[in-house]
């Protein structure tokens, strides 16, 4: 029997649409659902040009579609339970649709932006520079999908909405905002007018950034180590593309220094490379990027402020850079100038490096940190510094863990928590007493993600 269409016609046998894609499985978001699935091997007599996903809300029935080239495709949707069917399409029209995936809740319809601590340069996006002890939520709006806070003293924050937009605010100093300018932004401003952009990240006195195209753009201070990666040292105002690769995924800022993965999971990184930062096996600093050994299986990578830390496929966890008060978790204080392994656990999920520390997540939940603790940023109750992973007291329910002056971290149950020092307000618990181990800011079990910076600290929240 013919494919997609069926039957004969005076024994002409009709030209075929592809069969029904395969290995269909949907995430659930907020305010949208990504599905996955492989391409149909049998595309009928003509190549596919699209993919269409359709949603249908189980409570009502109705429906909504996406068409997309490739796999995953993301699907905007408000509250509710939804199945989910796809179908490829030739120049013959679309083929055999999917058995539905069911049951997927979508819980949120938008997530809105919150932040709080010092704010002296209008980092926190709020409007004025008065200091917030408690989170005060960015503007109106419930379209913020990352963020990312600088770590500077004239710290800036960066943030990409779900329309692909990129934002800014806060200190201007070097240009790090992209606004062509160097002055000083107290809410937030959008960043050209590009709408693709994926994932952003805010560093000392640069940023950088990922758009969904797979390209490299970056903006700030570059004198004199090139932490911008566009082989120069010259300061810019404005985004500039870095090479014209189109296969970059991820990137993270530090102290003058830059890392990013590719789509091939190779490892990458430019910048000052005091103590080894870059990781290149040299302490030559590089204006442009450079391959860090030769692993293809890097799924995530943290710059810390002068060392970097990453996690690859096996679950192994590698740190190379500065090492004086034990932020490599090395058992030593040794500085390494290419990726050393964090003991021979393969279990880790997730790290982010801080101001001479580090805190991880595996993936049994568990919390982890190692590194300086003067001021209690370990979460251990004590300021003993670490020079090893200790284990953050016992729970086993942690999922996103971040680090800057001080900690903070999101559960698997939508609660957020902090620690460390408190100076302004940047836990968020409406003092200024440092902790010395987690507590629970506020009631709410929506929050989604955190980004701890210098002295601020910002978290996107589900909103229903």
């Amino acid at each position: 029997m013919p494919r997609g269409q069926g039957g004969t016609l005076s024994g002409f046998t009709p030209l075929s649409t592809p069969n029904a894609p395969t290995g269909l499985s949907v995430s659930a978001g907020f305010g949208s659902a990504t599905v996955s699935f492989t391409p149909p091997a049998d595309t009928g007599d003509a190549a596919v040009t699209s993919y269409i996903v359709t949603a249908i809300d189980e409570s009502s029935n109705e429906s909504s579609g996406v068409v997309e080239s490739s796999s995953p495709i993301t699907v905007p949707l408000s509250s509710g339970t939804f199945k989910f069917r796809a179908q490829a399409v030739n120049g013959f029209g679309p083929g055999q649709l999917t058995e539905f995936e069911t049951g997927v809740n979508i819980q949120y319809s938008g997530v809105a932006l919150y932040a709080w601590g010092r704010n002296s340069t209008g980092q926190l996006g709020v409007g004025g520079t008065a200091s917030r002890s408690s989170p005060v939520q960015v503007g109106a709006l419930i379209n913020w999908s990352q963020v990312s806070a600088g770590s500077s003293q004239n710290s800036h924050t960066a943030a990409v909405k779900t329309d692909g937009t990129l934002w800014t605010w806060g200190s201007g100093e070097f240009g790090k905002l992209g606004h062509n300018s160097t002055a000083q932004r107290n809410t937030p401003l959008q960043v050209g007018a590009l709408t693709d952009w994926a994932q952003v990240a805010a560093g000392y006195r640069h940023t950088v950034a990922v758009t969904q195209n797979g390209e490299l753009y970056a903006w700030g201070d570059n004198s004199p180590h090139g932490a911008l990666g566009d082989d120069t040292v010259i300061d810019r105002l404005s985004p500039v593309q870095i090479g014209t690769l189109t296969n970059w995924s991820q990137v993270s800022a530090g102290n003058v220094f830059s890392l990013a993965i590719k789509t091939d999971g190779t490892l990458w990184g430019w910048g000052q490379n005091n103590e080894g930062r870059v990781g290149d096996g040299t302490t030559v600093s590089r204006s442009s990027p450079v391959q860090i050994g030769a692993l293809t299986n890097w799924t995530q990578v943290s710059a810390g402020l002068s060392f970097g830390t990453a996690v690859n496929t096996n679950g192994q966890l590698y740190a190379w850079g500065a090492n004086t008060f034990g932020a490599l978790g090395q058992g030593n204080k040794t500085t390494r100038s290419t990726p050393f392994q964090v003991g021979a656990l393969t279990n880790w999920s997730q790290v982010s490096g801080g101001f001479s520390f580090t805190v991880s997540v595996k993936t049994d939940g568990t919390l982890w940190a190692w590194g300086l603790n003067n001021t209690s940023q370990l979460g251990d109750g004590t300021t003993v510094s670490k020079s090893s992973p200790i284990q953050v007291g016992g729970l086993t329910d942690w999922s996103q863990a971040s680090a800057g002056q001080n900690s903070a971290c999101v559960k698997t149950d939508g609660t957020l928590w902090t620690w460390g020092s408190n100076d302004d307000g940047k836990l968020g618990d409406g003092t200024t007493v440092s902790k010395s181990s987690p507590i629970q800011i506020g009631a709410s079990t929506d929050w989604f993600s955190v980004t701890v910076g210098n002295d601020h600290t910002l978290a996107i929240e589900g909103v229903v």
